[in-house]
């Protein structure tokens, strides 16, 4: 599970299709500003692209997540989603040669839950909560 925080904590999301519809719905919830998990590590998230692709960069990593290789990553843009309902996106996690399918979801103005499969049977949800 190591590896799958890892790929949560530098990845860069490449999105499916998006569908304009949501963009109202996406706003329903502020997703602008910064988010931390239980360890520590935080990112940045604001839509981006057309209104309703979500971005986020890198500020911290914590824990076990913050070797050399990831650290390369802070203060990067990581993440891009593309919308695939109301406040809900899809892509794919990748960093270091490592990828994972990844839904995003802001279950509250407050709270943001990332996903990530890989190999469609090893996932992972971590939640990251507005600072």
């Amino acid at each position: 599970m190591h590896i799958l925080k890892t790929t949560f904590a530098v990845a860069a999301l490449c999105a499916t299709t998006a569908m304009p519809a949501f963009a109202q719905d996406a706003a329903a919830f502020d997703t602008n500003g910064t988010f931390v998990d239980s360890f520590g590590t935080s990112f940045t998230f604001s839509l981006c692209g057309e209104g309703t692709d979500l971005c986020g960069t890198l500020n911290t990593l914590e824990g076990k997540s913050a070797t050399e290789e990831n650290l390369a990553f802070v203060g990067k843009q990581v993440m891009q989603a593309k919308a695939t309902g109301p406040n809900e996106w899809k892509g794919a996690l990748s960093a270091g040669g490592i990828s994972a399918d990844a839904t995003v979801t802001q279950t509250s103005a407050d709270t943001i839950d990332i996903q990530g499969c890989r190999a469609a049977i090893l996932c992972q949800t971590l939640t990251y909560t507005r600072s």
